[in-house]
């Protein structure tokens, strides 16, 4: 099965006392890339966040960004600096009786000092938040994986066009290949026609052991043989329930292998020119595969 490595999902969860969002983009990458980004004080979940992730993707770079609100009041606390309050308010006291000014203080200007009040860290409890975050999170990557499955479904239907292609196109250097021998033995003795100009008489069985030599040389049978296995391969993996990114990019450097040693065989123009064809499907292929879980 095909999936691409581009995708992009969020969900949320809002039941008190926690309101959880999720957020998650993937990218391409050679390897499994987690990068996760937690609301502070909830970083000890980072390892449960993982593995969720790692049971839905294989391979490719993600980030995802959870979000965490504990609007409990147990999730909420401040701290007074009391000394530092007496303090102010002793110093306000001093001043309202060293300039005589009448009226009562007010709290607004005690607290104008700034600093007596202050939130302080209230410790989390992962493991209630876990049963809330747990599902948003999987419901999210369940997005994230049908977007990916859904390219690659249009991937896939570009890459059986492609292969639909390149298997045409090698029935056609097959059929040329056929006609190799006879050509090398044409050329061989259009040549020494050429040089002798018909004044030595050649021993035919000398020419035909050179032509054969030389059909040999030239002969692509092997590399068409395995260039059909590698389309059945490539067409095997698509179908099959593993990540097929890293098998079909391999496959597609044998692809290639296969096509410039028969390029490099043949000395035949139009064989050249449909073998420059398939190697320009084997290049969009190549890249499309890099997209490719």
């Amino acid at each position: 099965m095909i999936k691409s490595m581009t995708a992009y999902a969020r969900a949320e969860n809002q039941t008190a006392p926690y309101t959880v969002r999720v957020e998650v983009r993937s990218y391409n990458s050679r390897h499994l890339d987690v990068a996760l980004k937690l609301t502070h004080g909830f970083e000890s979940l980072e390892e449960r966040v993982k593995s969720i992730v790692a049971e839905t993707v294989a391979r490719g770079r993600v980030d995802i960004r959870v979000q965490i609100h504990d609007e409990s009041d147990a999730g909420i606390a401040f701290d007074v600096n009391l000394p530092r309050a007496r303090a102010y308010h002793e110093a306000l006291s001093r001043l309202t009786q060293a300039l005589n000014l009448t009226g009562p203080m007010s709290i607004e200007t005690v607290l104008a000092a700034g600093s007596l009040v202050r939130a302080v860290e209230v410790e989390k409890d992962m493991d209630a938040v876990w049963p809330q975050l747990e599902p948003c999170l999987k419901t999210a990557m369940t997005d994230l994986d049908a977007m990916r499955r859904v390219e690659g479904d249009n991937m896939a239907r570009d890459f059986r066009q492609r292969l639909d292609a390149i298997e045409t196109m090698l029935a056609e250097i097959g059929d040329q290949a056929e006609k190799l021998p006879q050509m090398a033995r044409q050329r061989l003795q259009a040549r020494i026609d050429a040089l002798t100009h018909g004044v030595v008489e050649i021993d035919q069985t000398r020419i035909a052991q050179e032509a054969a030599l030389l059909a040999d040389r030239s002969d692509i049978s092997e590399e068409i043989v395995r260039a059909t296995s590698h389309i059945e391969q490539f067409r095997a993996l698509m179908e099959d329930d593993t990540p097929a990114g890293r098998p079909l990019n391999f496959l597609l450097q044998e692809f290639n292998r296969e096509f410039n040693t028969m390029g490099s065989k043949s000395g035949k123009a139009t064989m050249s020119h449909i073998i420059v064809a398939v190697k320009s499907e084997l290049e969009k292929l190549r890249e499309q595969v890099q997209n490719v879980e």
